[in-house]
């Protein structure tokens, strides 16, 4: 998944509750679909930048002064600066770039 490069607006926004619902006409499954998304997509971001930060780590645990590694400090401000997960998953919803389905609907067609 390559976060880094979407389109999501890095701050909130209004959006027509209409256009969410346009695909499943249900808010509320919209919202569900979109939550499901955005924890997906927050554990990825959680696991690429725990990987990252990893190579810093240092394996004394004693209280000795801890110097601040200037590398490590922008990798995690370059994380705090990209659009919050939930963002992501709206644009990605709106976009038409989210699979899912609902077997409970599914068994109710056959």
């Amino acid at each position: 998944m390559d976060f880094k490069k979407t389109n999501a607006p890095t701050t909130t926004v209004t959006r027509d509750i209409m256009d969410l619902c346009r695909d499943t006409n249900n808010i509320y499954e919209s919202v569900a679909i979109i939550g499901k998304r955005s924890s997906q997509v927050a554990a990825a971001m959680k696991e690429e930048l725990s990987k990252k930060l990893q190579e810093f780590g240092t394996s004394n645990d004693s209280l000795e002064e801890v110097f601040e590694n200037e590398e490590q400090i922008q990798i995690s401000k370059y994380y705090e600066r990209l659009p919050k997960p939930t963002l992501i998953a709206t644009q990605e919803f709106v976009d038409d770039k989210v699979y899912y389905r609902n077997p409970a609907k599914e068994q109710l067609e056959k």
